[in-house]
């Protein structure tokens, strides 16, 4: 029986590349300069410091145009926190995660049987086996799976027919 993995991984070879880029022009840019910002990836966390708050945000602008060229989803960056580093840093920090979450899964789960009752769906851990006897349907499923609002990157793996 055809069946397909959705999952939700973060591809960390991409995303210490994209940093680098972003690091590499934040020095070279002329509206950077003097503003001390600077971008570091380490242990599932991207931080960005600044002097000012709006050359922050320009940062995180400069990391997303990165992450998005690399073809890494944005929405790795959904959970931030921002906090003062002393007088004049401001410190934003990023938890990226990987996985589908239990709510998550549930909830796409039940979404996914209200879209075609025909496909079966369980719960592996973080990730979601799909299955079906038609390929066709499977592929409307990812099509559907695609085109939902969700707040977290997911990836399809593992297509077997």
């Amino acid at each position: 029986m055809p069946s397909f993995d959705i999952e939700s991984n973060i591809n960390k070879q991409e995303i210490t590349n994209a940093v680098d880029q972003s690091a590499r022009e934040l020095t070279t840019r002329y509206d950077f300069k003097g503003t001390q910002t600077s971008i570091m990836f380490a242990e599932d966390k991207i931080m960005i410091t600044s002097t000012t708050e709006e050359r922050m945000n320009a940062g995180s602008q400069v990391l997303i145009e990165k992450l998005v060229k690399r073809k890494v989803s944005p929405k790795i960056l959904s959970n931030y926190s921002d906090s003062k580093e002393g007088k004049e840093q401001i410190k934003r920090t990023y938890e990226l995660s990987s996985g589908i979450s239990q709510d998550n899964a549930k909830y796409l789960l039940k979404e996914i049987k209200k879209f075609n009752k025909k496909i079966q769906v369980s719960i592996q851990g973080p990730s979601l086996r799909v299955s079906s006897k038609k390929k066709d349907e499977l592929q409307d499923t990812i099509t559907f799976v695609k085109n939902m609002k969700l707040n977290y990157p997911v990836n399809f793996t593992n297509f077997k027919d």
